[in-house]
């Protein structure tokens, strides 16, 4: 797994605050679209604190469930039932029914080699590999906000800007995934959520934790430049007369069977 992901995840509850509240709601609407049958056997691919394996444990009734992460500290908030590089997984071919990955194919150096082996793991008559990503380029808002912002602060930060970084989370690329790695019947949709901040110490109080791409940029700034930012990004969210801030999440999700 791509060396960044070690260095920048590794508190669950962290996490959970940052991304992970969301995710659990485009779990619910992913494995909704999947409609698997109750008594299968799923592997969860990066699985981090288990959000999507829990959504899979409450909603798909499965056999078994194993999830991998390379993160121990997020495998301890997931109790999960391995720790593994998703390069690798150490798993048995054809051992499972059904193979996923939430949030996570971006983070791998090599995509193709994670979705072949998600591939392999699965049955080959008919396996299910299926995953979501956020749109990092369009319409994850809170992304979108935070790093506009921050180019128009410091141009030189531009390239760390995740909606650059991760060119594979879009529909076609997706799709090129899927097929590269020998499935068919592929399709790719979009699952949009609302992310609503009660106030915007909520919006801005997860990126002082350090917690994936745009909280490890706030933690290499100064305080002063912090503030800055801070302010910033205050000015451009739309913000209600209540305080809170209302935004958008889109993942693009994306499935396909063995032949």
């Amino acid at each position: 797994m791509d060396e960044q992901r070690n260095d920048v995840w590794a508190s669950g509850a962290a996490y959970d605050r940052y991304m992970g509240r969301w995710s659990r709601v485009v779990a619910r609407e992913f494995t909704a679209w999947l409609g698997r049958p109750a008594g299968l056997r799923w592997l969860d691919v990066g699985c981090g604190t288990g959000v999507l394996s829990a959504v899979v444990g409450e909603r798909c009734r499965p056999d078994r469930i194993v999830g991998c992460d390379r993160s121990e500290g997020f495998v301890r908030a997931a109790r999960a039932t391995a720790v593994a590089d998703a390069m690798a997984l150490p798993v048995r071919d054809g051992a499972f029914d059904v193979a996923v990955s939430g949030l996570t194919l971006n983070f791998l150096s090599d995509p193709l080699a994670a979705v072949t082996g998600m591939a392999r793991a699965v049955r080959p008559d008919g396996g299910l590999v299926a995953a979501y990503v956020w749109d990092y380029a369009d319409r994850m808002s809170l992304l979108r906000h935070f790093w506009d912002t921050v180019a128009a602060l410091d141009p030189a930060a531009a390239d760390l800007d995740e909606g650059r970084r991760f060119p594979d989370c879009r529909p076609q690329p997706l799709h090129d995934l899927w097929t590269g790695a020998g499935l068919v019947d592929v399709l790719v949709r979009a699952i949009e959520i609302p992310t609503v901040f009660t106030d915007f110490a909520d919006l801005w109080g997860p990126f002082l934790a350090g917690q994936g791409p745009a909280p490890g940029y706030v933690a290499t700034l100064g305080l002063a430049d912090r503030d800055r930012l801070r302010e910033a990004l205050r000015a451009a969210v739309p913000t209600a007369s209540d305080g809170s801030i209302a935004l958008w999440a889109r993942a693009w999700a994306v499935r396909g069977r063995t032949a």
